[in-house]
């Protein structure tokens, strides 16, 4: 009789989400996701600007500084697919308002953290309630959206202010450290935060799925442990250059968690993460072309604002400002993605952009740091529009997919494609621009042993101490770190480019017709 009540329950709060999606506040539903996904989206980027800032202020390790950067989208994806079936679970509304306030408490303290460790915890904890919004947003949006054009629009636009806020965070970023501490970054999403969690509770509808499913926690053990020892092995690896064996044991076991995860759960009744659905070729394709795309994207803006203010000697402000233009191509790349599907076919449009962004990425390898602004923001620019087509139509290709009742799960998996993407590019990409970093970054006449290990974590912390020598010593410093930052940049882009090449050519060939 309890699951009986249960899910008449659920059905009728679905019912009630129906009907609300029939109406006009389905808009102003919209208006209050979009809002807090673009919260979301700007705490992923809005470090970037502040990595040299904080570089100088803390003077973190290598890895100390990718994990604060990285901590936040790592959490979201590990942390995504628990929230996703909890929301379908207990109420997606109820876990949306809980992440809000979740995002709001952890901001406050990252704002007045004291160390990098301190730091880093509280970016995770904002990842962790970026993951609880993002995961119940995805849901939402299917069930106020049940006609499939408007779900595409909808889609269209939640994309965007996701790559938006993305996009806003530098220049954000950048305003804030020119005028205040840099503990502002955080603090902004303060009032934002209390306003989305007001307006949430009138007008988001309540739903859940209408059968009852045990929650494994097991499983969502396995998967963030799993994932969070891989990334953390991968880091320790770029910071210190090396495979040690103890390194190598945290990989090999976080990657056996990770085997045994799927194992898993292709074997309970009531599985965490539905495999099934990547039985659907497109579903299968499409999360794979968004994880590699915003892995790019997010990967180049952390690199270019570093270029920016530490090579090209911009302020944070005009960091933020110079990759306006990115951010704009892919705004327009995700809106219009469906007249261009409409036009061309998903597989044409999926490959076009894939081969679009791969060309920029090995144009940006060609050209180097060195190259000038006009053709560094192009190829940035070009970048942008690529991924932004890709998201939008790899998200709707996710979301379409999926049954309504299991809308929290999907919506889990294709926001795991954006957040795992994004620390994964970081990761991987920036693991890479990090050793080539460091192995060429030469001994300088007049630089003690000391300063050069300490020069190695970064090129900021190398520019800082270039600043304190001063003299040849101090110019001969600074022009070594910016010669090795430039070598490393070039092979972590053209591996970037190399990846989603392969991406292109297995999208035009896994969704053919048949």
């Amino acid at each position: 009789m309890e699951l009986e009540r249960s899910g008449t329950k659920a059905d009728d709060e679905e019912s009630a989400g129906r009907d609300l999606g029939q109406g006009r506040r389905r808009w102003l539903v919209l208006g209050v996701l979009c809002t807090t996904l673009l919260l979301v989206g700007m705490d992923l980027t809005i470090l970037h600007v502040a990595v040299p800032t904080l570089s100088q202020h803390f003077m973190p390790s290598a890895s100390q500084l990718l994990w604060m950067v990285d901590g936040y989208p790592l959490t979201v994806a590990a942390f995504l697919v628990t929230c996703g079936t909890l929301s379908d679970r207990i109420g997606r509304k109820k876990v949306l308002l809980g992440g809000f306030a979740v995002f709001g408490a952890a901001s406050v303290g990252a704002a007045f953290a004291t160390s990098p460790v301190v730091l880093i915890c509280f970016r995770a904890a904002l990842g962790f309630g970026a993951a609880m919004i993002a995961a119940a947003t995805v849901a939402i949006i299917r069930i106020t959206f049940p006609d499939a054009r408007e779900r595409v629009f909808a889609i269209g636009v939640w994309s965007a202010c996701h790559s938006a806020g993305a996009a806003i965070g530098p220049i954000a970023a950048g305003f804030l450290l020119e005028h205040f501490w840099w503990g502002s970054v955080f603090l902004v999403n303060v009032p934002i935060v209390i306003v989305a969690l007001v307006v949430g509770a009138v007008v988001v509808p309540e739903s859940q799925d209408a059968t009852w499913r045990r929650w494994d926690a097991l499983s969502a053990a396995m998967s963030v442990f799993g994932l969070g020892g891989l990334v953390y092995a991968l880091k320790q690896i770029g910071e210190h250059g090396s495979v040690s064996p103890p390194r190598l044991v945290v990989g090999v076991a976080a990657a056996g968690l990770l085997i045994a995860f799927v194992v898993r759960q292709r074997r309970i009744r009531e599985p965490l993460l539905d495999l099934s659905l990547f039985a659907d070729r497109k579903f299968s394709v499409a999360t794979g072309a968004i994880l590699a795309s915003f892995a790019g994207y997010i990967a180049l803006m952390f690199f270019a604002t570093q270029h920016f203010q530490l090579v090209s000697d911009y302020s944070p402000l005009l960091a933020g400002a110079a990759l306006l233009p990115m951010a704009v191509a892919n705004a327009l790349g995700a809106v219009f993605a469906p007249k261009v599907a409409a036009a061309l076919t998903d597989r044409v449009a999926i490959t076009l952009a894939l081969l679009v962004f791969a060309g920029s990425m090995f144009g940006l390898a060609l050209a180097g740091t060195g190259s000038g602004y006009g053709v560094f923001v192009g190829l940035l620019s070009a970048s942008g529009l690529g991924a932004g087509v890709v998201m939008t139509l790899g998200a709707d290709a996710i979301t379409s997919a999926a049954d309504p009742r299991r809308a929290g799960a999907a919506g889990a998996i294709q926001e795991t494609s954006f957040e795992l993407g994004s620390g994964l590019g970081i990761v991987v990409l920036g693991t890479a621009l990090s050793v080539l970093y460091r192995n060429a970054l030469e001994p300088v006449a007049g630089v003690g042993p000391a300063q050069l290990a300490e020069a190695r974590n970064s090129l900021g912390a190398a520019v800082k101490i270039a600043a304190g020598l001063g003299g040849q010593a101090g110019a001969a410093l600074r022009s070594a770190a910016v010669t090795a930052f430039g070598n490393g940049f070039t092979a972590a882009v053209a591996l970037g480019g190399g990846l989603l090449l392969a991406m292109a050519v297995a999208s035009w060939l896994a969704l053919r017709d048949r």
